[in-house]
């Protein structure tokens, strides 16, 4: 006997919100925290409590973004990818208020390195790769955190990045002649502090491992802590014995005489060339590249960083299985469900009455009023469509329009029995 399955095709309706993942809001917030510290925090020292500073510093973009990659992918279906509500066109405008508030809040030329412009960018460079398959995306994740890197350094002699500077940030002010535009380009893709050559492999890596897990299984976070923390291990211990036990300390201190005469009588002459542009290589030598210190962009830092995202996004997977961990933890996973609003604030914070605030105190201050206040808007507006936060509502108020227009109708096929879609639906990737 057989039974031929009927297709049922529902008329389109606002897609319902399923329950959000806690243990990826926590991990976001904890990157948020992590920018934090970066920022405002005790300058990292190898000592004490200054290691805490050190985990954060360098890190704390790259894991955020590899979170995002991941939170992309569930929001298209996880595994099982599906289009998202409003498609392409709500994909442009968000990413647009999100370029033209990074740029907002750049335009006073003090403050923190906004990353929100370039966050817009690696966005609408990600829709098409929503829609490939696993095997394909896995593979240009691999490829990406090597050839990204690669390619970022390759092209550097070529847009004047040879020597020196790069680490900068695009601003409005660049947009005012054709030289600006062409310089703010180059800071978008190649040379600024976040560019697209060697940050948007961290989101292809989020949406491969968004793939690749079930995020409801205790194996898939287990796997997750195991692999992030071998990858780590793989990136960073690779670069440390290439330089400090293959000679390749000696080799930057050569190239440093070579073309950065200027460090050559610093206490550390590789430290001051990569500070004295945000901790980027230079195109100088090719052994810049056996690096893997904080925001070096380069394969090993990449695949380092990267693997402790996937391990922190695997831990807190795991702490949020338990009701209880799940409850104690529940301030910071409200920090992570507004953490466009939390880092906008910040920015303006410290480019206005907190500029120049450093240490311990402005650290513990930052982030307690952050997640106390994150708590008390949830509190505050729960059950209205503001809970969300206040630009994170804002952004879902202006797509909805693009989103209710553009929503096809769903089209399920059940088999012996009623047909149940099961999704996960963190809601769209917050900006950080």
């Amino acid at each position: 006997m057989t039974q031929t399955a009927t297709a049922t095709v529902l008329p389109a309706t606002r897609p319902v919100p399923a329950p959000r993942l806690p243990g990826v809001d926590v991990a976001r917030a904890l990157a948020v925290l992590a920018m934090f510290a970066a920022h405002v925090g005790p300058y990292a020292e190898p000592s004490g409590a200054g290691y805490l500073m050190i985990a954060a510093d360098g890190r704390a973009p790259a894991v955020f973004t590899l979170i995002a990659g991941f939170s992309l992918a569930l929001a298209h279906g996880g595994r099982r990818p599906r289009p998202a509500a409003g498609g392409f066109r709500a994909v442009a405008l968000r990413c647009a208020v999100l370029a033209a508030l990074g740029l907002a809040l750049t335009a006073p030329g003090r403050g923190v390195f906004v990353i929100l412009t370039f966050y817009a960018v690696y966005f609408l460079a990600a829709e098409p790769f929503t829609r490939l398959r696993t095997a394909p995306l896995a593979a240009l994740a691999a490829g990406g955190v090597v050839a990204g890197p690669l390619l970022s350094y390759v092209l550097g002699p070529f847009t004047g990045h040879f020597a020196a500077g790069r680490g900068g940030i695009p601003r409005p002010q660049d947009l005012t002649s054709g030289s600006g535009v062409l310089d703010f380009l180059d800071k978008l893709l190649i040379s600024g502090a976040y560019p697209f050559l060697t940050y948007f492999p961290y989101v292809v890596v989020g949406l491969a491992l968004g793939r690749l897990v079930d995020v409801h299984l205790r194996r898939s976070a287990v796997r997750l802590v195991l692999w992030g923390a071998s990858t780590a291990v793989v990136g960073y211990g690779t670069s440390w014995l290439a330089v400090e036990h293959g000679g390749g300390r000696r080799a930057l201190l050569a190239a440093v005489a070579r073309h950065h005469a200027w460090a050559t009588d610093r206490a550390d002459p590789v430290r001051s060339v990569l500070g004295s542009q945000y901790g980027a290589i230079p195109s100088s030598d090719w052994h810049w590249l056996l690096l893997s210190g904080p925001y070096s962009q380069t394969p090993f830092e990449t695949l380092g960083n990267a693997g402790v995202g996937a391990a922190l996004i695997g831990l807190c997977l795991l702490a949020c299985r338990s009701r209880r961990t799940t409850a104690l933890l529940n301030p910071f996973a409200v920090l992570g469900t507004m953490a466009l609003s939390v880092y906008t604030l910040h920015a303006l914070a410290l480019a206005t009455f907190a500029s120049g605030a450093r240490g311990w105190g402005p650290l513990l201050w930052f982030s307690a009023v952050s997640v106390a206040g994150c708590w008390a808007w949830q509190r505050c507006f729960a059950g209205t469509a503001l809970r969300y936060g206040p630009l994170e509502s804002g952004l879902r108020a202006l797509t909805r329009t693009t989103t209710t227009a553009t929503a096809p109708g769903r089209t399920t096929t059940p088999s012996a029995g009623t047909a149940t879609e099961t999704t996960v639906r963190p809601g769209p990737p917050p900006a950080p």
